[in-house]
């Protein structure tokens, strides 16, 4: 049956095909990408900390309070991950140019190349500890000496924590 939306001589059936043909391909770039060896915090130049953290995704969401793991290697490498034990419900991790996401342990997972999006408070925490500049709308803030509040005040997304010492 011939569609009349699809006119070939206007390439119209042309655009829509090569239109497909990209979704698939971007769609599928991140489906079939390997994930990230396991990171091995006994190798020369990690730091490691542990402690609480409290996360909220939205402005009229409920907050989520959780055990917190920040691991730093000296070469930009890092790994952050968000747990309530025993379910780990959100892991990001950058290592060698290359950037992966996971929630709810591992069912819902993002990875890319180069720089890792900027929507992600995960991604936002180590630069902002290290006291690196901040992608907008990412603020952070600090109510003790000891706690630290990353916030985007565009979406309301939060996440509140202090290290043990």
């Amino acid at each position: 049956m011939h569609d009349p939306r699809l006119n070939p001589r206007d390439g119209s059936a042309g655009l829509l095909c090569c239109a497909l043909l990209l979704m698939a391909a971007l769609a599928g770039g991140c489906r079939t990408a390997p994930p990230l060896a396991p990171a091995d915090f006994s190798a020369s130049g990690w730091r490691v900390q542990q402690g609480q953290a409290v996360w909220r995704l939205g402005k009229s969401r409920p907050e989520l309070a959780g055990e917190i793991l920040l691991a730093t290697q000296t070469n930009g490498n890092f790994l952050v991950q968000f747990t309530k034990t025993p379910f780990a419900l959100a892991s990001a991790r950058v290592t060698d140019g290359q950037w992966q996401i996971d929630f709810g342990g591992g069912q819902r997972r993002f990875a890319g190349r180069s720089q890792p999006p900027a929507r992600f408070v995960w991604f936002q925490l180590p630069r902002a500890l290290a006291g690196g500049p901040l992608k907008s709308p990412w603020r952070l803030t600090r109510p003790t000496t000891d706690s630290w509040r990353l916030e985007n005040w565009f979406t309301g997304e939060m996440l509140e924590g202090a290290f043990f010492p």
